[in-house]
């Protein structure tokens, strides 16, 4: 496996600092005519050689988007000389490969499926969402000849609104909802628009990959937060928040993925109040709420951010009809209008149809009944892959809710050579070093078991452990 790291090393490290610079100016942060930090400062803070600094001063030097004065330092160059037109050895275009390990696991066709954190389709009320199309052609017959709206269709974000403030008590208008095809497309968007070359980002550790992939394109340096059972080590964060300076740190604090672990709600407005003294953009990723087991979780970080440093994704996908591809964004203007620009410049607006059938199919009483019955049956699957673990000598903290359990192997057993051996056997599971920034949770495993049907779990979980315990020294 590829070891994580906050940009791709082919990328020459000048160039990254070239980037950097170049990123703050278009920010409007460094403004024509202001000085640069010194090279020894910059190296400092970016935590790089100081020639590595000289050498991209000079570049920019030689581009004309900085100028240099005798013996006071470097200097931004005025006009539009200094955003320059891409085409310059420094221009601010990423170069960095593009990978997605997760991606590449899950398009594997196995038999055992234990890598997709996805709802087994038949645990979903599925004649019922088809009458609900049928329905919303009803409805809207024009609803094919008409794009939506690229915020998204305002009835829809009128119900959200709506229900967003009785579940879980957030204050927000209509006007502060976006809809995106997914919570994927929603991080893609909000890393395009906070995050440049050499910027830093708070990730948890472990957390969600294809979030560290998206980061990576964009050049950021991942930082590393431990999260628990018990949550976040604040003042930890207060010193990461302190030192590094960074522009966002993207979380999934309810039912966690890929621990399982919710953060408390004490700890979460503390967050909150950190995030506003070190301007640090909280994205709270929130695609696993309703999947509950005990108490329903804290109410979200959104609901005590009161000066606009929290944005709120909540993705429906995972249990309501993933082929909709549904997620609300939540978050406050004038960042709205930002995010709104870039999903216009991404797809014009997600599908009409989809947002419509959503619509009617979410709020309908057959459907908010359902999902008492779907915790049932995740609880159901959970019990019985620990049931299966119980005797291998394994690890794991039992989740209150979610889709995945996170496992801890003896030292005694590879998983990456499980990996291969169970690939071998059609069973699917996705390594623990993909999911952290460090790369280097060799003993952990992710078991998502909420898309196999109950007797494939269990038949393939057995599998799983009986291929360990070959592996085991």
């Amino acid at each position: 496996m590829k070891k994580a790291t906050g940009a791709d090393q082919s990328h020459p490290l000048f160039r990254q600092v070239c980037e950097f610079i170049l990123n703050r100016m278009q920010r409007g942060e460094w403004k024509a005519h202001d000085k640069l930090p010194s090279i020894r400062l910059l190296a400092e803070e970016l935590k790089v050689h100081r020639l590595t600094v000289f050498k991209a001063y000079r570049v920019l030097t030689e581009d004309g988007k900085v100028y240099v004065k005798d013996k006071s330092g470097y200097y931004v160059s005025p006009g539009d000389r200094a955003l320059g037109d891409g085409s310059s050895e420094g221009a601010a275009v990423s170069t960095y490969s593009l990978t997605n390990p997760l991606s590449d696991i899950q398009r594997m066709p196995v038999q055992y499926q234990f890598s997709q954190a996805l709802i087994d389709p038949n645990l979903l009320p599925n004649l019922f969402l088809s009458d609900y199309v049928k329905k919303v052609f009803d409805l809207y017959p024009k609803v094919m000849g008409t794009y939506s709206s690229v915020q998204g269709d305002e009835e829809l974000r009128e119900t959200l609104s709506r229900h967003f403030h009785d579940q879980h008590r957030l204050q927000l208008s209509p006007q502060e909802l976006l809809i995106t095809s997914g919570a994927q497309q929603a991080i893609n968007l909000i890393a395009g628009i906070v995050l440049g070359p050499m910027d830093n980002v708070l990730v948890e550790r472990p957390t969600y990959s294809v979030a560290m992939d998206i980061f990576r394109r964009a050049g950021a340096r991942l930082i590393p937060v431990e999260i628990t059972p018990q949550g976040y080590d604040l003042e930890a964060v207060e010193e990461l928040m302190r030192r590094h300076k960074p522009r966002m740190f993207y979380m999934n604090p309810t039912h966690h993925n890929p621990t399982g672990y919710t953060v408390p709600a004490r700890q979460r407005k503390l967050m909150v109040e950190l995030a506003e003294r070190y301007r640090c953009l909280l994205v709270e990723d929130d695609p696993f709420r309703d999947m509950y087991f005990g108490e329903k979780p804290p109410p979200p970080f959104f609901a005590y951010d009161t000066e606009g440093w929290v944005i709120y994704i909540s993705s429906f996908s995972k249990y309501v009809a993933p082929g909709l591809r549904i997620c609300a964004v939540a978050c406050r203007y004038p960042f709205m209008e930002r995010l709104i620009t870039a999903k216009s410049l991404a797809d014009n607006g997600t599908p009409l149809l989809n947002q419509k059938i959503f619509l009617h199919y979410y709020t309908s009483p057959r459907l908010q009944g359902h999902l008492g019955k779907l915790r049932i049956a995740l609880q159901v699957h959970k019990e019985i892959v620990e049931e299966e673990l119980a005797s291998a000598g394994w690890e794991w903290t039992a989740p209150e809710g979610g889709l995945n359990l996170w496992v801890k192997l003896p030292e005694s057993i590879s998983v990456a050579a499980l990996f291969d051996r169970s690939m071998e056997q059609s069973i699917s599971f996705i390594p623990g070093e993909i999911c952290d920034p460090l790369g280097e949770m060799k003993s952990w495993l992710r078991l998502s078991y909420s898309f196999a049907s109950e007797g494939v779990l269990r038949e393939g979980i057995r599998r799983l452990v009986m291929l360990a315990g070959q592996l085991e020294k």
